[in-house]
């Protein structure tokens, strides 16, 4: 069978690309393997609960990407207050930080301390203006001070990603870490300004989570002859000179190959290489195998209180505990939780496929998350926790460690030289996207299909988190790609 553009994967990046596609009269088929569509922006179910794997808000300045949120969903979202706190050394931090609470927290000295550090780290910084900051370490340090970097960075970010921050490069940190916004965070807890602008207050959400967003853009593509294929393996992509020319797929016991004109890949950047027909250089091979990424579970616990605690989500910077972040579903939408005096954590852990972490019998991780739960004074009381049920995420994180950049840019240029493939999303382009910032990739990929030029790796470069990618910023590159357009038809 013959399709106009094969899609590898159903999620944000594959489903907007194949979306844009069909608004223009183009037919796609998307091969995606797990038993459900929106990838790590899918929302699980269980027992009539219902929760994200991590959180993810309906938040954009990129204006494409928020009308097709509304022509799929629209008043199908709802407006949920952003709420969200630190947990450090037994103690809550307000977010965005707060004059009283943090010195109540932190005590009046150790905030002056933290003050004196971000002076000298200014100073340092108009003294050394053109000093190289490679890691993450350096990058935080040198904008807010060491202090501040040992207090509610250095921990958790090791948490997370599971390696020392002098070992994270600063692109990391660069792109999503918005430097303005903590920076304000900062002046307002020790100085009391209130001026913290590019924190939202609140975020779209559809009502029923995430995953509402892309069954319905399942529903649509489906209806207009773009076929959703799940579990669908993609095995072999087969190649001749500088074009892809088919793909073989594992469907249940059934093998077929699908042929097409245009293939568009959401897969693990390190996937797609390896399964290459003739296979790439063993330079490439070899640069696949050193791109890295960090793992993720979440253990949803349903506990019998009717409200726990007021926000969305809290980070736990502590390293005594294992879990990263909390969410609180009900707090992001009441039908997320289907009995009104119960509450639904989502107890998120970071780990590595195959550690012992990633390993631990579900069991054992349902008992590890009730005992933590109730060691953080959340409200969760011994006997409190009625069930639980635990989903493992394999490549969640793409890593961003000393020789990443490096691996990635020779397969990226061994990539570019196909005239009909186009990588896209999170693991499509190794780059920790947000989900706006993935669709963002796939549509201009199905614009790419349709005669235009955009260069798909300039997406989400040197900008920080999407809370500060202005409507000018979105003007500004939206020229520069018609610029490009023009010129390549003049030449």
């Amino acid at each position: 069978m013959r399709y106009p553009v094969v899609i590898f994967g159903a999620g944000p990046a594959g489903l907007t690309a194949g979306y844009e596609l069909a608004k223009h009269g183009v037919q796609s088929v998307l091969l995606e393997k797990a038993d459900k569509v929106g990838g790590i922006s899918r929302t699980e179910m269980y027992k009539g609960y219902r929760f994200d794997i991590g959180g993810h808000r309906f938040f954009t300045k990129v204006g494409e990407v928020q009308q097709i949120w509304q022509e799929i969903l629209g008043d199908e979202f709802i407006k949920v207050p952003r709420l969200s706190r630190i947990y450090y050394q037994g103690k809550f931090y307000n977010y965005p930080l707060s004059l009283f609470n943090t010195l109540t927290n932190l005590g009046a000295l150790r905030s002056f301390i933290i003050l004196l550090s971000y002076l000298k780290a200014k100073l340092k910084g108009k003294l050394q203006p053109d000093l190289k900051l490679e890691t993450f370490e350096d990058w935080v340090s040198d904008r807010f001070g060491r202090q501040l970097y040992r207090t509610f960075f250095q921990t958790y970010t090791e948490k997370v990603w599971g390696i020392p921050c002098n070992k994270i490069q600063a692109d990391w940190a660069a792109q999503r870490i918005q430097g303005m916004s903590l920076k304000r965070a900062v002046i307002n807890a020790l100085f009391g300004s209130q001026n913290a602008k590019s924190l939202i207050k609140e975020f779209d959400y559809p009502i029923l989570g995430p995953g509402m967003m892309w069954e319905r853009c399942q529903e649509i593509l489906e209806s207009k002859g773009s076929p959703v294929h799940l579990e669908t393996s993609v095995t072999c992509i087969k190649r001749q000179g500088k074009r892809i020319t088919s793909v073989t797929v594992r469907q249940g016991d059934r093998t077929f190959e699908l042929k097409g004109d245009h293939f568009i890949s959401t897969l693990p950047i390190t996937a797609l290489v390896r399964q290459l027909s003739p296979a790439a250089p063993t330079t490439v091979l070899r640069a696949a195998s050193r791109l890295k990424y960090r793992d993720f579970l979440i253990v949803s616990l349903i506990i019998k209180r009717d409200h726990l605690f007021p926000d969305n989500w809290i980070y736990i910077h502590s390293p005594e505990f294992k879990v990263g972040r909390i969410q609180n579903f009900k707090n992001w939408s009441p039908a997320m939780v289907p009995d009104k005096n119960k509450t639904c954590l989502g107890m998120e852990y970071f780990c590595s496929e195959g550690d012992w972490l990633w390993e631990l019998p579900d069991a054992e991780l349902i008992k590890l998350a009730t005992q933590e739960a109730i060691r953080l004074n959340l409200g969760v009381k011994p006997g409190d926790v009625e069930d639980g049920v635990v989903i493992r995420q394999p490549k969640a994180y793409p890593v961003y460690d000393g020789e990443y950049r490096q691996q990635l840019q020779v397969i990226q240029d061994y990539l570019e030289t196909f005239e009909n493939l186009q990588t896209v999303g999170r693991n499509g382009m190794h780059r920790y996207n947000n989900q706006d910032h993935s669709m963002l990739t796939g549509l201009l990929a199905a614009k790419n299909v349709m005669g235009e030029r955009h260069d798909l790796w300039n997406v989400n470069v040197e900008r920080s988190y999407h809370e500060e990618f202005t409507k000018q910023e979105w003007t500004s590159v939206k020229q520069k790609v018609e610029g490009d357009r023009l010129l390549s038809a003049a030449s």
